[in-house]
């Protein structure tokens, strides 16, 4: 059996920061997938990917239609918004207006996530500071990788990803192959560790703008039910089941349910 690997993609900054270099990042997903509970291609390969939706050539080149078509669609309807969006980042927090996050994509790919910038620019820092004073804090973190309370989010950030608007620039991740509009959300690599063997799962298809977990409660469910919900939509994955998390995306990101 031929041990399995992660190809580190260096694909360029939109101006943001991250708390660990490449190297450690490099370190820490190999650390992860090293620790013996994936340890081949072969053992990946065989846990889910058994089934007819995955193996169905009609099923991902509709998916792919889908993914570009939507992307290309969204962009042109949405840009003059967007530039909107751009010119008040840069008046009411200045540069940078985008930031990008490394995450964990198809395969574990690591790609550059796009969000408009809704923190500080010494997010990093703001976080251990407020993690070391507060225990509280740092369960939640430690629990969810989320903070109900984040003393990095800027006034204007709160309102953006209340409203899912920081996420609108992974339409770009999409056409860049990155990303799908259905999917798990992209995770962070520190976020791997708390898929456990699922982590196998996560990796099997692109990351998405939205997906099972958007339409159901988002950061109102535990980590736990998240993979779960993650584990479900790539062992149910099909076009049609794509198409219904797509309307009910809508309504969902209207009443902002968990979004913070």
């Amino acid at each position: 059996m031929r041990n399995f690997y992660i190809k580190v993609v260096y694909s360029g900054d939109f101006g943001g920061t991250f708390a660990m270099s490449e190297l450690d990042i490099d370190r820490r997903i190999n650390a992860i997938l090293g620790s013996g509970i994936y340890n081949s291609q072969d053992n990946i390969s065989s846990r889910g990917l058994t089934l007819k939706a995955a193996r169905s050539r009609k099923f991902f080149s509709a998916k792919y239609l889908l993914d570009i078509s939507f992307s290309v669609l969204g962009l042109i309807a949405i840009g003059p918004f967007m530039i909107m969006m751009c010119a008040l980042l840069l008046t009411l927090q200045g540069r940078p207006i985008f930031i990008s996050h490394r995450r964990i994509g198809q395969n574990g790919v690591l790609f550059p996530c796009m969000k408009f910038r809704t923190m500080v620019r010494d997010a990093d820092e703001a976080l251990k500071k407020h993690l070391a004073t507060n225990p509280a804090a740092r369960a939640e973190w430690d629990a969810t990788r989320k903070l109900k309370e984040d003393p990095r989010i800027t006034p204007l950030g709160s309102i953006l990803r209340k409203t899912s608007i920081d996420e609108l620039p992974q339409l770009f991740n999409i056409l860049r192959g990155e990303m799908s509009i259905v999917g798990p959300r992209p995770i962070t690599v520190s976020e791997a560790d708390l898929y456990g063997e699922k982590f196998a799962d996560y990796m099997k298809v692109r990351p998405g703008l939205t997906g099972l977990w958007q339409i159901s409660g988002r950061n109102d469910v535990s980590y736990a039910e998240r993979v779960a919900l993650d584990v479900r939509y790539v062992e149910e994955q099909n076009f049609w089941r794509d198409i219904q998390i797509i309307i009910k995306t809508v309504p969902a990101v209207l009443a902002s349910h968990g979004s913070y």
